[in-house]
């Protein structure tokens, strides 16, 4: 295949995986391992199988199974939603990977069999529903998954608009020599979005990736539009008290047993 029938190539994959296609795929891994210590990683899988027991457990949008493939080796029962075959081609590619069963579709919508012990959504995935709706289905895709007496759990920061002065709608969260990174944000309609710009061979490429922001409380609001019950909120995945300075979150919302 020649060149521009390989680039025509990955860009209907692109296309078709929006914002997550074989260009963010392919360093997917290296960009976030930066992100997170070992014992984060640790902790989470820690959690997550404290809260599937003998169940099983869903993954909202699965990615490359940085979560759900340590989650598997614990002996939990993985499956995942995803919207990009990209991402979940590099999940495939790992030791285990075909042993998770994927199911191709949106997270706010897409339904598998079954019932599970927790169904998560981790990484400030929630913020990728650009609109309330569809975060309130997303949560009503949950709840419909689990299990009675069964959580859902998000990971996702806190809006970080206390860095923001008057006037400004702007915070930088990488400077170099060849790459700069910035969040905007516009708090009349909670939308935000992470722009990256980055020279490679002297030559410049822009990036933009929407979100909406989400609060803590308006969570709790779509729990309950969604029949589910706060249980545990925290700071982050080692259980540290979630507080005012507090800037990302661990909530757990739980399903009534019947």
């Amino acid at each position: 295949m020649d060149e521009a029938a390989n680039q025509a190539t990955e860009q209907s994959v692109d296309d078709a995986d929006g914002y997550f296609g074989e260009r963010v795929a392919a360093t997917y891994d290296e960009d976030v391992a930066d992100a997170f210590e070992p014992w984060e990683l640790a902790a989470a899988v820690e959690l997550l199988a404290e809260l599937a027991g003998t169940g099983r457990a869903l993954e909202l949008a699965i990615g490359t199974g940085r979560i759900a493939l340590p989650l598997a080796s614990r002996g939990v029962q993985v499956h995942g939603i995803d919207s990009s075959r990209a991402m979940v081609a590099r999940l495939r590619a790992k030791p285990g990977g075909d042993a998770v069963g994927v199911t191709i579709g949106d997270i706010a919508t897409t339904r598998v069999d079954g019932q599970f012990s927790v169904v998560y959504l981790v990484f400030n995935t929630i913020m990728n529903l650009t609109s309330q709706a569809a975060q309130v289905a997303c949560f009503k895709n949950a709840a419909a998954h689990l299990a009675p007496g069964g959580c859902f759990l998000i990971e996702v920061s806190v809006p970080d608009l206390r860095r923001l002065p008057p006037g400004q709608d702007v915070v930088s969260f990488h400077v170099s020599p060849t790459r700069w990174a910035f969040d905007r944000y516009d708090v009349a309609t909670q939308s935000e979005s992470s722009n990256y710009i980055e020279v490679v061979d002297g030559r410049g490429e822009y990036r933009s990736i929407p979100f909406r922001y989400v609060w803590p409380s308006e969570l709790d609001l779509m729990a309950q539009i969604a029949g589910l019950r706060p249980r545990d909120r925290w700071d982050g995945w080692a259980r540290q008290p979630f507080t005012s300075e507090s800037r990302k979150h661990v909530s757990i919302w739980q399903k009534p047993a019947q």
